[in-house]
């Protein structure tokens, strides 16, 4: 055991016999008020095999590189100069290197960012206290489900404390003598803080293979008892529980706000998928209950259908069929398509308003109770890959430009030379890869087209409307999955290295120009089938001996119902489908991860034998790193689902059902997933959940129009666009007159040579009538 002390005092700018590269020199220019600490770094014996009072751990793996081991030298130097303190542990080749933040340290770095800390209770204390219509609404709530609250013997209520943005220079208003003031959240903030600042920063080591791994640690495992990790693995990770809330304030003490502000969004939005749910269920069973008495079904069920003959779905190889072959999907077709829709439709246009405002209140109440409410995003300290790039500009200038919120001189770069032209290449590939997503969906029409013509080379048992309305287009919605899947890989990387691109400077910027990207993409990638068989299928065939064709193969066209079955297919497929296998992703993925993760340690080492996980630092070790982009994917699989139930629910009315179904699920698994499989975050500070909450305030709006469109557009068009064109209407109608006109010449040229017969025969008679009557007279 070696213990590193400090004892010479030396600042980012001073002159020591660490070389300072240029992305240290631009960092200790934006923060060249960092003070370092002269003191002598003692470690309490006593923590040496406990993971007690450790804020950070640096692993790696001691392979006898000199470069490496030079750079780490200069790294855990730069360390000591901050004041934070070293110890040393090495289990064979692994070595760890645990850090403690003392409380100088965290005191002078609080200030630098800007933390709001807890002041002292200051006397005649009033928090004003009035009620609404929302408060007794929720206080009614509480008491109606009373069964649904956490045990306080537990999660005991948290004590609300005033905040306020930390100074030394009024020390006098915090009560730093609490021994709770400096929580472990606020530790591993301050801590991660200086690591990433510091030489080139912890990240760009960590990606040369200089450490193995960087991280705070857990404060115990599953399984030990009194920790906060098994109480939370316990009482939120459970299953079994899900009826109970979530506990947001133990959350936002162990994980950080942006985890508990997550979890808080999300167990929110379950709670409002129920009436949702109730809705949509009562909508499905009214369509249930009249599927078999319904205008539609009798008449293609009945003897009428029967007799009607419909013309081939294909030019050469498909045969006439009769509309009773339908009867089945109109039937089916009910469950969705019924009169109840249309105020289910509306509903759901007010539920998503609803949602989002009632979600405001709520991310205001919690911003407030957690210290956020001050913080500007736009004030955070520049990221670390953002000072590097500008530390080895070679291709433009950089400059210095006073931040107006801070008041600081910090790098900048310019908005037209360099901004604009990543910005507009960054959307160009965007828009390359948005016309790739159509292309795969225009290949799945185009699938769809040849195997309506396919499937009748089979004979007439497989050439069936029922069989081309249901399988066909689960096969093709199946294969469009695969697709959206396989795309929304590729992209997921490329967006990342379009976005450095752009040097954004802050984690915020950069966090939002990532996801606006990605998600425009995802958008289209997920939406774009559904909205060619909602609005463009069918539309554009043509008529009989004109057909509309492409590539010479016809346009696929609806059922005699219309299409609003293959699109609740459509939307069953890709929107359950997705959900399923995300579902199987989290729940195997972060352990054959694990796994992995493990044997790249044991490849780097040279004994045979394992690694006994004696310490937490150990055992932390083979758990799941966090990339950068943090809970991006959680939020952007819920975003899709929002899209799915708002945008096109009226297609589909049970999809709120499902959501909840699997939310309710999601919550617990992702408690678990985050407490058993992955090492303990780095908490983030955050508001509210971000640029998300815009993109779900977009889709709210848009869901309006495509709730009421998919009626309203099909009737439209219909009006707009008529079966038939006008020439051949007006050949119709003029077949049809030259048709009457022939019959009436015909008729009356039947009548008049029957009246002709009837006037000779009739004069026939007559004359020999009067032939008698003379011959009679004279007989007289």
């Amino acid at each position: 055991m070696e213990l590193m002390s400090n004892g010479n005092r030396s600042d980012y700018n001073a002159d020591d016999n660490v070389p300072l590269d240029m992305s240290q020199r631009i960092i200790s220019m934006e923060q060249d008020n960092y003070p370092s600490q002269t003191e002598t770094n003692v470690v309490n014996e006593s923590q040496n095999n406990s993971a007690e009072g450790v804020d950070f751990v640096l692993a790696y793996v001691d392979n006898g590189n000199s470069v490496q081991a030079q750079k780490r030298e200069a790294f855990e130097r730069s360390l000591l100069d901050q004041g934070l303190h070293l110890e040393y542990e090495q289990n064979r080749q692994l070595c760890f290197v645990k850090i403690y933040a003392s409380e100088e340290v965290l005191c002078r770095f609080c200030e630098i960012m800007k933390l709001r800390m807890p002041i002292k209770p200051l006397p005649d204390e009033n928090i004003v206290e009035e009620t609404d219509l929302f408060d007794d609404a929720k206080s009614w709530f509480i008491k109606l489900f009373s069964f649904a609250q956490l045990d306080p013997t537990k999660f005991p209520p948290t004590e609300y404390k005033l905040a306020a943005e930390y100074s030394r220079d009024k020390d006098y208003l915090f009560d730093t003598k609490d021994k709770n003031f400096f929580p472990t959240h606020i530790r591993v903030m301050v801590v991660d803080f200086i690591l990433e600042r510091q030489c080139e920063g912890i990240q760009r080591l960590l990606a040369a293979g200089v450490y193995s791994a960087a991280y705070p640690l857990h404060d115990g495992t599953i399984k030990q008892k009194g920790s906060t990790r098994a109480l939370l693995y316990e009482e939120w990770g459970d299953t079994k529980k899900w009826v109970k809330l979530q506990p947001l304030d133990t959350i936002r003490e162990y994980f950080g706000i942006n985890f508990a502000m997550y979890f808080a969004w999300l167990g929110f939005y379950t709670y409002m998928l129920i009436p949702a749910s109730i809705a949509g269920l009562l909508c499905f069973f009214y369509g249930l209950i009249g599927m078999n008495s319904n205008q539609l079904a009798e008449d293609a069920c009945g003897t009428w259908a029967k007799e009607t003959i419909m013309c081939p779905q294909c030019d050469k190889t498909c045969d006439f069929w009769r509309l009773s072959e339908t009867c089945l999907l109109t039937r089916v077709t009910y469950l969705f398509d019924n009169p109840a829709m249309v105020y289910f439709a509306a509903f759901m246009s007010v539920w998503a308003v609803f949602y989002l405002e009632l979600w405001k209140r709520r991310a205001a109440e919690l911003s407030y109770r957690w210290g956020v409410v001050g913080w500007d995003r736009t004030a955070d300290h520049s990221r670390p890959q953002y000072l590097h790039a500008l530390a080895n500009a070679k291709l433009f200038k950089v400059k210095q430009k006073l931040n107006p919120v801070t008041r600081e001189k910090e790098p900048h770069v310019s908005f037209w030379k360099v901004r604009v032209p990543a910005t507009f290449f960054s959307f160009s590939v965007v828009l390359l890869l948005t016309a790739l997503a159509l292309a795969a969906v225009f290949a799945v029409v185009l699938y769809r087209m040849a195997s309506i013509t396919s499937t009748s080379l089979f004979g007439r048992e497989v050439d069936s409307a029922s069989y081309k309305t249901f399988a066909i287009p689960a096969i093709a919605a199946g294969i469009n999955l695969v697709c959206i899947l396989v795309l929304n890989y590729i992209y997921d990387w490329l967006a990342v290295y379009l976005t450095e691109m752009e040097l954004l400077r802050t984690q915020a910027e950069f966090d939002d120009s990532l996801t606006l990207k990605v998600y425009l993409f995802q958008f289209i990638n997920y939406y774009a089938s559904i909205f060619y068989v909602a609005f463009l299928k069918g539309k554009f065939v043509g008529y009989p001996k004109k057909y509309n064709k492409i590539l010479g193969f016809r346009q696929e066209e609806c059922a005699p119902g219309g299409c609003l079955m293959e699109l609740s297919i459509q939307l069953v497929i890709i929107m359950v489908g997705k959900q399923a296998v995300y579902t199987v992703m989290e729940m195997f993925l972060p352990i054959l991860y694990k796994y992995w993760a493990l044997f790249r340690i044991h490849t780097g080492l040279k004994q045979k034998d394992p690694i006994v996980p004696r310490s937490q630092w150990i055992r932390d070790l083979k758990l799941l790193d966090w990339s950068a982009r943090g809970l991006y994917d959680e939020y952007l699989e819920m975003v899709i689902q929002f899209g799915f139930i708002t945008l096109f629910v009226v297609a589909f009315p049970l999809a709120p059902f499902f959501a909840l179904a699997n939310n309710i699920f999601e919550m617990r698994l992702d408690a678990t997933k985050f407490l058993r499989h992955y090492r303990r975050p780095v908490p983030r500070r955050a508001r509210d959940i971000g640029i998300w909450g815009r993109i779900l305030d977009a889709l709210a709006r848009i869901s309006v129009t495509t709730n009421n469109a998919v009626g309203l557009f099909t009737m439209a068009v219909q009006w707009c666009l008529s079966d038939k064109p006008r020439k051949l209407r007006d050949q119709i109608k003029r077949e049809t007159f030259l048709t009457e006109e022939l019959i009436i010449k015909s008729e009356a040229e039947r009548a008049k040579s029957k009246l002709t017969d009837d006037q000779l025969l009739s004069t026939g008679s007559l004359r020999k009538r009067n032939t008698h009557s003379s011959e009679f007279s004279e007989d007289l």
